[in-house]
């Protein structure tokens, strides 16, 4: 009896759940060599590091996702020019492009409230019932040749307009690297990512600025609620593990606090 084929696609995703994400761009450049023909639907649907590049025009660091190429260009969200240069490319209308430069300034903000450094970019394109958008943030830090870390967030939305308020879909994820190492403890690698998603209709009067206003705020709580989760799956189960490994207290006292602990659900089973 003959197996059942498996579509390469869903193949190749199951395969990168499966691999290093710290290692997700060298991984996902070599199963596109494998799978050529997989190119535009891998990169569409795999979310890997966010690279940086600076703007010919406004020398500006702005960064590269699947949502600003156009082929082997980027479009840089200062500008709105591509590199290398495109004579068919693809814009946002005008009256989208006004909307993306004001949430450009808007984040640029934001990521310096909480980040304080790092690099923001934001993209918008048309939809026939509405738009949709990206909104990305990295920031990465070396303390030391051991010693680095890195975020990265890319939030996706798409704004369906309504009458008076508008239904928004927003995807988020975040990509979590941390390394360090010393020659007392040795190293330490921890990376990983998270997705989650969140939708919300909120009232929309005056578009230009409350639909900015409206993504701020789901950015920002997602952002928030991601970080808290990140902060007790990757430090609290570390805590935990160090903890089985090697008490803080003295082991006589580890052992008493057991006993005495034992003794009182024990008192309770009898009652």
């Amino acid at each position: 009896m003959s197996a059942t084929a498996q579509d390469p696609f869903d193949s190749s995703l199951d395969l990168l759940r499966r691999l290093n994400p710290k290692h997700t761009s060298t991984n996902l450049s070599a199963l596109i060599n494998l799978v050529p023909d997989l190119t535009e639907d891998l990169l569409s649907s795999v979310d890997q590091p966010l690279q940086l590049a600076r703007c010919a025009k406004t020398k500006r660091e702005y960064l590269l996702c699947d949502y600003n190429r156009d082929g082997d260009s980027y479009r840089s969200p200062w500008s709105n020019e591509y590199t290398p240069a495109l004579s068919d490319a693809t814009y946002p209308s005008e009256k989208l492009r006004k909307m993306e430069v004001a949430a450009n300034q808007a984040f640029d903000v934001y990521r310096e409230l909480y980040y304080e450094g790092g690099v923001s970019s934001v993209y918008f394109w048309n939809l026939d019932d509405g738009f949709a958008g990206v909104v990305l943030l990295k920031k990465s830090v070396a303390s030391g040749p051991k010693s680095t870390g890195s975020w990265d967030s890319i939030h996706v939305f798409e704004a369906i307009d309504g009458s008076r308020t508008c239904h928004y879909k927003l995807t988020s994820t975040v990509i979590l690297n941390m390394v360090s190492g010393g020659e007392d403890l040795g190293e330490m690698d921890l990376s990983g990512n998270m997705t989650r998603q969140v939708e919300s209709d909120m009232t929309v009067d005056n578009a230009d600025r409350d639909h900015i206003s409206n993504i701020g705020k789901l950015v920002e709580e997602m952002e928030l609620k991601m970080r808290n989760l990140l902060q007790e799956v990757y430090f609290g189960k570390a805590k935990d593990v160090v903890a089985d490994l090697r008490s803080v207290a003295t082991l006589s006292q580890t052992i008493k606090d057991r006993a005495v602990h034992q003794e009182m659900i024990t008192s309770m089973s009898r009652r």
